[in-house]
């Protein structure tokens, strides 16, 4: 059996993931926790589990601080409903992360994905998590944005580009674009790079929805709901967009 823990300060909301979770027959959870005082207490108490389920926004603060404090050699998939957290999840042991609310397909998926990093052995040290995690390139696939007091999951092949201005980066979609937490830098790490190509300091686009390219005097992109009429190519990126294109 893989040995699972619950992280979360929602009690609807962890019975909820328990219930899913219960339709794998090999997964059982032995802990749910509500806090980062009462994580931080179990796992300096107890046994490593396989396999963590985390919340990161805690109600005495972020979970990242109870794996600071003591560190697991288990893999963590981190679920929440605030993407600007992913990054630095990323970096403490994880191997996924799930946005709020959780799909049952996405939660497949994460575990198919935990299955996949276990030896037939099951004997695996953190340092060799690290490793494993450092191979794995996590793609994002869905994007939550704010909208006054609501939140809109957008899908990842919705946007036709992200663009940056006035020190904000913008998504946009066919009906209207959205700000977001991320840098385009950061996006750059995370998303499909078969699908998005960052063309210049401005712009990251999206394959699926070029619709022109014209090459004199320079490389420019017609895209399909594009914020501005064209999008240059930065000079320096003209070889490797076009390599992107044919990749």
């Amino acid at each position: 059996m893989i040995k699972t823990v619950i992280i979360e300060d929602e009690k609807p909301a962890s019975r909820k993931l328990e219930r899913m979770l219960s339709h794998f027959s090999d997964i059982e959870v032995v802990a749910k926790i509500e806090s980062v005082e009462e994580g931080v207490a179990w796992f300096s108490e107890n046994g490593h589990p396989q396999l963590i389920f985390s919340d990161i926004v805690l109600g005495d603060g972020l979970s990242f601080d109870i794996f600071e404090k003591a560190p697991t050699k288990g893999f963590i998939i981190y679920t929440t409903a605030f993407d600007q957290y992913t990054l630095k999840a990323f970096k403490l042991n994880s191997i996924d992360y799930l946005l709020k609310p959780i799909l049952e397909e996405d939660l497949s998926g994460a575990v198919e994905k935990f299955k996949s990093f276990i030896p037939s052995n099951n004997d695996i040290g953190s340092q060799d998590i690290k490793q494993l995690i450092r191979k794995e390139k996590s793609v994002l696939s869905r994007v939550l944005v704010k909208i006054g007091y609501n939140l809109k999951i957008v899908q990842t092949h919705e946007i036709s580009c992200f663009f940056s201005e006035n020190k904000i980066v913008y998504l946009q979609t066919e009906d209207r674009y959205y700000p977001s937490d991320f840098t385009l830098d950061e996006l750059e790490d995370i998303l499909d790079e078969k699908k998005f190509f960052r063309v210049n300091r401005q712009f990251i686009i999206n394959s699926d929805y070029i619709r022109n390219i014209h090459t004199s005097p320079y490389y420019k992109v017609d895209l399909e709901f594009q914020p501005q009429e064209e999008i240059t190519i930065s000079r320096d990126r003209v070889k490797d967009f076009k390599d992107w294109l044919v990749s």
